[in-house]
């Protein structure tokens, strides 16, 4: 690809499902999949429409235990543009000859074509051009439009246009046993000669829903003929019948809407899908503000690199890319939060993970007010983690790991392994960390932003009922003489518990206590700075008592953390685990990246291994600066250095499979300072996750890994430029790979819209001009106060 463009100059049917989600158009409120417009559901394609928040829940039996999965729901296809001659088959790229295939992405403008030639078994020759975008400039707006030359013969060429709603939710192989039908009622119509709509309910959530298009064809320029109408129990079309010659030229041009009964300002979703579509669609019409509304979110959003051999710069926008297509403007309304896998696709049933905590630095940053509603989905569902917490005898809050419509656990307690076609226990909900995540972005973001309001009114009650669970949890140990944190699984997955008790979580977790340290510290610091009027109404409303403020300050001198052989343990007893014959493991099968699957599949417990998916120690080293990090271990008393953080980086990555996708991202940020030519590998692999080699992008067929995109864009913002937020003052560290060449990009901060140049000669920041007030810029142990309007400038170290 180049810097502005992903293309796909040949037809790949193997890899056809990853470059649909590759190829998704959206806006942030919803999203279609690239797949070849009206195509069905199979091995090769998979057509797919997500609203953002659009749940479905769905019951199942499976190994005599009832099953309950919430799930995205997939959308009436409103992409159907097919095309046939004479009584033939409708014509797509596996059922003639295709002689020319172009597929490409125009991340500039957020439109997707497709180009090609077939020939049918006759010898006739169809060329054509489809294009097709989602409003960047209109919430609930898309648009398509195909034109096609009949190139070499005379007849009738059919063309339909219409919404399928024969759809389900099946996109995911490991799924396939389960239930997806999540639309019922559905009712199908043909409003007018150019209108088809398809109206239909979710069958537990009972939102009701609207697809609605219209569509004009002309034939040489001309208008054609009215067509017939197809209406079936799920579907509504138009036919249009039209004599061609070679050389003719056929044209439609396609508006779609789609409207639920959760969006705002409507009074019902049919009426508002229907009002909404233009009486005349005409595609390049409809793209001139989309792809504006796409200009000013690049200016906002504008990371640029100069180009190295690899591709890094076209890379960077790539991702940037999908994260404005996952989470926009357009999601403000839509209650949603950050969804792990983009609205791509149906992987981990669209559900809420801890990935914005990958996400939000790179929005804080640029789009500050788009960061604060989304924060709002976590501050809505408090109660529900408040209950989580009190069903297993804690006060406070306990976040879920995985988060759907109304904040209850919605992950499965039994796993499909495909490699050995068995139902495992799962207990990844073990997962406690997520709180410490939600509490850390809401920080960050009054950090970037000095947000007292936000503070006040909902960040610190998140903050601090976070931190009354983790209290809660810790259980004093008289033998150490310090307190632990038991039963709970850290962000390496592998580890859900001990040998023999492979369930049951693990111990003092290193990633979870340092964080529960660092909470402690945050909340006690978020109460403090409440006006005292706000203070004694939160403590009062959540019957927060003094002695328990007191007792997180004697956590944050207190708490356990493992260490073994001169290296931070990533939890109790890691050290005493098998070690795994590595290379064995790779002659063998190549691709060891769901090395828990594998060893499931010998009749092997991955818990008994010294292995990890992604080593959590070092997240610490992603979230925290390293004087930070040390002042936290400091006051535990752990002294550390940088001789034990060279050896603990060094020590898990030779025990890290890379298992996730996020993986890559932590260690580009651990191995920076130690080693910048490896960091540049892991960010080339993390930047690349999804696009690269199809043979190691895994799962990216189901959806693209958004916190993955989002953490390669953060190395490269805040890793290699060393900008941390504290204290009111903005900081910077650089650590600049010469390999990157200059870097410039636009941030926000407290009000200044500033410009960042850094390279191997230094770092320059400049702010726009306007009214807000100066602030403090630190670089290389040096403070300067940055004015609108001004520039403040370092030498390289």
């Amino acid at each position: 690809m180049n810097e502005w463009m992903l293309r796909f100059d040949t037809y790949d049917p193997s890899d056809e499902r990853r470059r649909e989600a590759l190829c998704t158009v959206g806006n942030g409120y919803f999203a279609t999949r690239g797949a070849w417009a009206g195509s069905s559901s199979g091995g090769r394609h998979y057509p797919g429409t997500y609203v953002a928040g659009l749940y479905n829940r769905l019951t199942d039996e499976i190994e005599g235990r009832t099953v309950e999965n919430e799930s995205l729901v997939n959308l009436p296809d409103w992409l159907p543009l097919c095309f046939a001659i004479g009584d033939g088959d409708w014509i797509g790229p596996d059922d003639a000859e295709l002689l020319e295939h172009q597929q490409e992405l125009d991340l500039r403008r957020g439109i997707l074509t497709r180009r090609f030639r077939l020939q049918v078994a006759d010898g006739n020759i169809i060329s054509g051009t489809e294009r097709r975008f989602v409003s960047m400039a209109e919430t609930h707006l898309a648009a398509q439009t195909l034109v096609i030359t009949a190139e070499n013969f005379s007849g009738v060429l059919r063309l339909r246009s219409g919404v399928d709603g024969s759809v389900t939710n099946s996109g995911v192989d490991r799924y396939q046993k389960l239930s997806g039908q999540h639309l019922v009622d559905l009712e199908p119509s043909l409003p007018d000669d150019a209108t088809a709509l398809v109206v239909a309910r979710t069958s537990q959530s009972q939102l009701r829903l609207a697809v609605a298009t219209r569509t004009t064809v002309r034939h040489n320029g001309l208008p054609t003929d009215e067509p017939s109408s197809v209406v079936d129990s799920s579907s509504a079309y138009q036919d249009y019948v039209i004599a061609v010659r070679p050389g003719d030229v056929v044209r439609a041009d396609k508006a779609a809407t789609v409207y639920t009964s959760r969006d705002l300002a409507i009074s019902e979703p049919v009426l508002a899908a229907l009002s909404a579509l233009p009486d005349r669609p005409v595609f390049d019409e409809l793209a001139e503000p989309h792809a504006l509304a796409w200009s000013q979110l690049w200016q906002q959003f504008a990371v640029e690199l100069e180009e190295p051999a690899d591709g890094t710069p076209a890379a960077v926008r790539l991702n940037l890319f999908h994260l404005l297509q996952s989470v926009s403007p357009h999601s403000s309304d839509a209650d949603a939060g950050v969804p792990a896998r983009g609205l791509h696709g149906e992987a981990y049933r669209g559900h809420i993970f801890w990935d914005e905590l990958f996400v939000f630095p790179v929005l804080t940053l640029r789009m500050p007010a788009l960061t604060r509603t989304l924060l709002h989905y976590r501050h809505r569902r408090l109660p529900a983690a408040r209950r989580a917490a009190a069903e297993i005898g804690c006060r406070g809050a306990m976040y879920p790991w995985q988060s759907g419509s109304d904040g209850r656990e919605e992950s499965q307690r039994l796993h499909l392994n495909p490699l050995s076609g068995r139902w495992n226990p799962d207990a990844t909900y073990r997962q406690r960390h997520v709180g410490l995540a939600v509490a850390y972005t809401m920080w960050q973001y009054v950090e970037a932003t000095g947000d007292e309001e936000f503070l006040a009114d909902h960040a610190a009650e998140v903050i601090v009922e976070v931190a009354r669970f983790f209290a809660d949890l810790a259980r004093y140990d008289e033998t150490r003489d310090r307190y632990v944190i038991e039963g709970v699984v850290g962000p390496d997955e592998f580890h859900t518990g001990y040998p023999g008790r492979p369930d049951a979580g693990i111990d003092n977790n290193a990633y979870t206590n340092v964080m529960a340290v660092w909470l402690f510290h945050r909340a006690t610091e978020a109460l403090n700075r409440l006006p005292h009027w706000r203070r004694v109404e939160l403590t009062d409303k959540i019957g927060l008592r003094p002695q328990e403020v007191s007792h997180w300050e004697e956590l944050t001198r207190r708490m356990y953390v493992p260490f073994h052989d001169g290296v931070i343990s990533q939890f109790e007893g890691y050290a005493d685990l098998a070690e795994l014959d590595w290379d064995q493991y790779r002659r063998q099968y190549g691709d060891i990246r769901r090395l828990d699957r594998i060893l499931e599949a010998e009749g092997h417990q991955v818990s008994a291994y010294q292995v990890s998916k992604q080593a959590d120690v070092l997240m610490l080293l992603y979230l925290l600066p390293r004087h930070e990090l040390d002042s936290l271990l400091e006051r535990l008393g752990y002294p550390i250095n940088t001789q034990l953080i060279r050896r603990t980086v060094r020590y898990y990555l030779a025990r890290t499979c890379h298992g996730s996708s996020l993986s890559a991202v932590v260690h580009a940020w651990g191995l920076a300072s130690l080693d910048p030519d490896q960091a540049l590998m892991f960010l080339s692999q993390a930047l690349r996750s999804d696009s690269g080699d199809p043979a190691q992008t895994g799962t990216t067929a189901e959806g693209i890994h958004l916190a993955a995109m989002a953490g390669s864009v953060d190395v490269v913002q805040r890793c290699f430029t060393g900008l941390t937020m504290s204290g009111d003052v903005l900081r910077f560290e650089p650590q600049w790979p010469t390999g990157l060449g200059r870097m410039r990009m636009t941030l926000r901060y407290r009000g200044h819209r500033l410009t960042v140049e850094t390279g191997a000669d230094g770092l320059r920041v400049a702010a726009d001009q306007g009214t807000a007030q100066p602030i403090k810029v630190r670089c290389h142990g040096t403070t300067q106060s940055l004015a609108a309007g001004e520039t403040v400038q370092w030498p390289g170290a």
